[in-house]
């Protein structure tokens, strides 16, 4: 059974195993006549050849609330975008494919770099940040919930509870995030918010003194989950990051324009697993390098917004303090991986500690050398304000393409 507690800064919406998913799922028919949901699933070419996102199309498939699903494909060729068209008519509610990488959305791709608007780097953010203009254009979502396509634990309860909590009218959440156990094939994962996420917040708060935003982000109990919801008001003014700093930067957003009381997180699941990324020691290019390098410089720029300032000797101090609290961490999760009968490997967990200690330091540099950084892709209201009527050939581009290539 899950437990109970509150953390006194945003509200934890629980599962205490007492509501089959049939219940859940009939409040959210009721609740669809006047509150349509639409899901966005952002997703790469790969995964609908993997384990994971056929799966997922079937239990999506069996909900019967769902108004609309908007699917992102990124790193797909013409015959490879074909193929994905017929791969996602197994679902049962209407769907609507942006093809990234075809001809038509790369043009308008190249207006927005022609008014250095585009997203500036490729990947989940960027897929995203489509996938939500096109929920705009559409103009039928009165809430939106995205979440990954490699979730090889899915089933359909994970969808209805991180709905449930935007959609109920007699709730006050605008913004939903998802939280989960990362315990699979008999040992933990989620090694980027064990050893880097939590004890980094820790060991800046230790170093800079107390700080509502940091308190904001130890509330989450895992703040690296790439599922949450939310409702329409908030889709034109989200900024979302174009590197692997999205969820941290679309929880920084979060914490910047809504109110704590309408914030919440939801315990989505027993047991979450996905695909799992590379530590990437030799390359800070790629897998959990990338990723912690960039999770680093989205925290330190939220700071640096509001008025605290960095010199190569507070990053020094930070990377010592969070070395000592991670190894810490780590004898803590050794006696909860012992308790609980679970593969522990102490060595392999010090390794990724001393690569995001050196991380920190490298994102540091990276943050003195280019203070006029922008890592947050521009609103949709400002493209609006910036390009009339882009938005409305968003739609009709990706229209174009779903009238060409739906078989």
């Amino acid at each position: 059974m899950s437990e109970f507690s509150q953390n006194g800064v945003v509200a934890t919406l629980h599962d205490f195993s007492n509501r089959d998913i049939d219940k859940i799922e009939n409040d959210l028919k009721a609740f669809s006549k006047d509150r349509k949901m639409e899901l966005v699933l952002p997703c790469l070419y790969s995964e609908l050849e993997g384990n994971a996102l056929p799966k997922i199309v079937d239990e999506i498939s069996k909900t019967n609330y769902l108004n609309h699903v908007i699917i992102g494909l990124d790193r797909a060729n013409e015959q490879q975008a074909k193929k994905a068209w017929k791969f996602f008519k197994r679902l049962n509610q209407p769907y609507t494919i942006l093809w990234n990488d075809g001809p038509n959305l790369r043009k308008l791709d190249d207006e927005l770099k022609e008014h250095k608007l585009a997203p500036q780097e490729l990947g989940k953010g960027r897929n995203v940040w489509y996938c939500l203009g096109m929920a705009i254009a559409r103009g039928e979502a009165r809430s939106l919930a995205f979440h990954d396509c490699d979730i090889l634990t899915y089933d359909r309860r994970l969808l209805a509870k991180l709905f449930y909590p935007v959609v109920n009218p007699l709730f006050n959440f605008e913004f939903c995030k998802g939280y989960y156990p990362r315990v699979s094939e008999g040992k933990m994962n989620g090694r980027v918010s064990r050893l880097l996420v939590t004890p980094f917040l820790m060991a800046m708060e230790k170093t800079l003194g107390h700080n509502d935003y940091l308190d904001f982000m130890r509330a989450f109990k895992y703040p690296l989950a790439g599922e949450f919801s939310f409702r329409r008001n908030l889709m034109s003014e989200m900024r979302i990051p174009s590197d692997w700093g999205v969820e941290i930067g679309i929880l920084s957003e979060m914490q910047r324009n809504q109110a704590s009381n309408r914030i919440c997180q939801v315990d989505l699941a027993d047991n979450y697993d996905h695909k799992h990324q590379d530590l990437s020691i030799d390359d800070q290019t790629k897998g959990l390098s990338k990723m912690s390098i960039d999770i680093i410089k989205t925290l330190l720029r939220k700071l640096a917004t509001q008025g605290n300032t960095f010199s190569l000797e507070t990053f020094r101090s930070i990377k010592a303090t969070y070395y000592r609290i991670a190894l810490d961490m780590i004898d803590i999760y050794r006696s909860d991986a012992q308790m609980n009968g679970l593969n522990y490997d102490s060595h392999i967990e010090e390794k990724a500690v001393e690569l995001f200690a050196l991380n920190i330091m490298k994102a540091g540099e990276s943050f003195f050398e280019n203070p006029m950084d922008t890592p947050f892709i521009p609103t949709w209201s400002r493209v609006k304000s910036a390009i009339p009527g882009f938005i409305d050939r968003l739609r009709e581009k990706v229209e174009i393409d779903n009238e060409n290539y739906k078989c």
